[in-house]
Parts: C-alpha cells; structure tokens; sequence
C-alpha cells in the first residue's frame, strides 16, 4: 500500500475536471512519516486504549493518511477519549447517534424538509414569522404536493416561538451557504451530500442557542461529511470542532467574538515585526480585520482542500489537550476550550499533550481568556512571512488583502506550522521578560 515514494494525497479528494484555478495541493503521503493505517492499528491496546503521545509525534511528523483521517480525528478533537476501551467507545457512539436522531426529528417536526434529501436557498417565513409560500421553496425540496400543506398548517400554528422563528429564518440562509460550498469537488455533484451538509448544519443552529449558525460554518463543517459515512458521527465531530471555535462566531451585538483574536494578533504582531505593525497600523489595518477569514474558518480558503485538512490535524495535534474529552462531556455547550475548566482536577501528562499544549504549560502562556489557539500564531507567522512585500509594496488596506490573497495554493502547511512554533517560543520569551 505504502510503496517507496510519497503518494499524492489530493486523490482522495476528487476535485470537478472543469475546476482549473484550484490551488495545486502540496501535501504528500510520506511513508515513514505519515500515520498510517498500519501505524494507527498498532497504537491501540488489545482493549482499545490509545497510545496518543506516540500518535501525536507521528500526525506532527508528517500528518494523516486519508483513509483513516476520519478516525483519528474524533479523537484529536476529544470526541472520545484515548483511554477508554473499543467496547466503552462504541456505547458512546451509539449513545450519541440516538441523540442525533431525536434532535432530527425534532426538528423535522418543524420543518419536514430536515432528512427529506433536499434542502432550501430561499425563505420560509418573514421576520414576524409569518409563512412565505414561495414557490421556490417547493420546487427545491422533495416535499411535492405536501409543501403546499405544510405551508397551510405553519399558518395554523398561531404565533410562533421566538427561538423556532430565528432558527426557520435561518435554513434559507444556510441553503445559500451549502450552495457555494466546496462545489470544485466531485463528492458536492451528489445533491444527497449538499443536503446532508445542510441537515448537520440546521441541527447545529438549533440546539447552539447562544450561537446558533453563522456564515462560516459551512466550511468547518463540510470535510467531516466526506470523512465520517455516517452522518450522526459527522456532527459530533463538528460539533468538537466548535467547541473550540463557537466563541469566534459570537455576536454581543457590540462586538463579535473573533475580534479578541484579532486584538491578540496585533499584540503579538507588535511584539515580533514593531516595524511592520506600525504600517499596518498607519495604512489604517491596526484592527488587524483583513485577517478575519484565516481565523474564522481556519485557512480553508489559503490553502487547497487536501492541505487545509493537513494543516488543521497538524494544529489540533500540536495543540492537543488530554482533558478535552472530560471538559466537553460537561453539560452542553457551558465550557469552551480552557485550560483551568478541568473538572477532574488531575495533573496532565505532558507525554499525552501536544507540542503547542506543552510549551504553554511549561511557560504558562496565557491569556486572561485562556491559551491563545495555535492560529492565531499562524496568522502572524504569514504575516512576518510577507513582511517585506507588506512594508514596501501595500499602500493602503486593499493592497494588504490582495499581498495576503495572492499567497492561496502557495502555502505548505508543515512550514506553516513550524514557523507558528517559531513564533510562539519567541512571543513566550519575550512576555516572560516583561
């Protein structure tokens, strides 16, 4: 399987023969490096425990081999934990399937259209909530002459609730989205999987109260569909990716979470490259918003699709926390991502933890809202990178988003990352001196 060269891994991942102007993906399946099928058997006990330092060294050596992607990554994203049993997991899973399928049909209660295999880009109701009976919505979805009855029994209803109209307002809005998502890919010609796509993500706005769904989303949601076959595991992996990035899609209505991001990247912008935060600054950047796509959905856009996946299991395994899975089993939704919401209280094993966990344990590389993510590290790493370009070439804030756009397809994501390490040991030497 593995033979003596690296293999291309885009092939995988079938991109549309018309799609010219795709990023030329860079990763390879090396062997020896990469963790492979064989690798990724041979690190679980006979019970099912997960040797997860072994498993980390290897993922930030040389990523994941494709096959198995999936797999590993419930785990990288505290879905399960590595020392729980293959019979413990498989409760587990089956636990949350049913989970799954009882918000599913909750909400195709009120709105038949969630699992019928279609999905809709235009909207249901108006802000009152009262039923838009748009013949495109019927001519979208499966429902045929039923459509027209729901619409009549929606009118029925009487005043609606105000969670259940903000949620139906939102469906149209997530149609649109799924519409433009990942469509160079051939796996996206299947309307089943858009709909799929958009099942998840309507589930997700529903039960994220505080959240709910935001544009974005999309992006971070679509390659769990192609890796996990059943769509109940595919959510949960989603909704572990959330839990650590939710709080960039909250809105405050004075502020939206991703800002505190932003302000962190200017700081450590300032701290490395004085020079060039000073002309982004002068250019009228100081908000650092030019770089709000990169943190929002996690460099989907700067890299391919084969190599964006590559860079964010390097991230997650760099930044890997062994309590993940005991924090996020904690009633929903109430704890993100932070270090001190450890409800076992036990000391870490830092052979278990990341690269990027380590060095912040060692140097308590901390900010008042917890460890900074890895990413916001990478921004900052592409923009030291570009720094040059950035002083002497960009003039005014359009020129710094088109330096930053033309460096989509020319990225390679281990560097990436080691130059985020890079960063990071620096920023932490000089904050301790301080």
């Amino acid at each position: 399987m593995w033979g003596a060269f690296a293999e291309p891994a885009d092939s995988y991942y079938q991109i549309r023969p018309e799609c010219t102007d795709v990023p030329n993906t860079k990763f390879k399946i090396k062997p020896g490096k990469t963790l492979s099928v064989r690798k990724w058997q041979a690190a679980f006990t006979t019970e099912g425990f997960l040797d997860i330092g072994k498993t980390l060294s290897r993922i930030q050596r040389g990523g994941i081999h494709p096959s198995i992607r999936g797999e590993v990554w419930e785990f990288l994203l505290g879905c399960y934990d590595p020392k729980s049993t293959f019979e413990e997991r498989e409760q587990i899973r089956q636990r949350r399937r049913l989970q799954y399928a009882s918000w599913k049909e909750e909400c195709k209660q009120m709105f038949p259209v969630i699992g019928s295999g279609g999905f809709i880009t235009a909207p249901v109701i108006t802000n009152k909530g009262e039923p838009i009976n748009d013949p495109l919505v019927l001519q979208e979805t499966n429902l045929g002459a039923n459509g027209a009855d729901f619409f009549k029994e929606l009118a029925s209803r009487g005043p609606l609730d105000k969670k259940v109209i903000q949620w139906l307002l939102t469906l149209h809005q997530i149609g649109l989205d799924v519409n433009r998502t990942d469509r160079t890919l051939v796996f996206y010609e299947k309307k089943e999987n858009l709909s799929k796509l958009w099942d998840i993500l309507a589930l997700y706005a529903w039960i994220d109260n505080d959240v709910g769904y935001c544009q974005g989303m999309s992006d971070l949601c679509s390659p769990m569909i192609m890796l996990l076959e059943d769509e109940a595991d595919a959510f949960w992996c989603f909704e572990r990716l959330m839990r650590r990035l939710r709080g960039n899609f909250r809105d405050t209505g004075r502020s939206v979470g991703v800002e505190a991001q932003l302000t962190h990247l200017a700081s450590i912008t300032q701290i490395i490259d004085p020079k060039l935060h000073h002309h982004l600054e002068k250019l009228g950047g100081g908000d650092y918003l030019f770089a709000i796509r990169m943190i929002m959905v996690q460099f989907r856009r700067e890299f391919s699709f084969c190599d964006s996946l590559y860079l964010w299991e390097m991230m997650w395994a760099l930044e890997y926390d062994p309590e993940m899975y005991s924090l996020y089993e904690e009633p929903q939704f109430e704890g993100e991502r932070t270090i001190e919401g450890s409800s076992k209280g036990k000391p870490k094993s830092i052979n278990q933890c990341g690269k990027y966990e380590r060095e912040n344990m060692k140097n308590g590389g901390k900010s008042a809202e917890g460890p900074l993510p890895i990413s916001v590290f990478l921004v900052a790493s592409v923009l030291k990178d570009k720094s040059s370009k950035l002083m002497t070439e960009a003039r005014g804030l359009d020129d710094v988003v088109k330096i930053l756009n033309d460096i989509t397809g020319n990225l390679d994501a281990k560097k990436a990352c080691t130059g985020a390490m890079k960063l990071h040991k620096k920023y932490l030497k000089k904050q301790a001196k301080k």
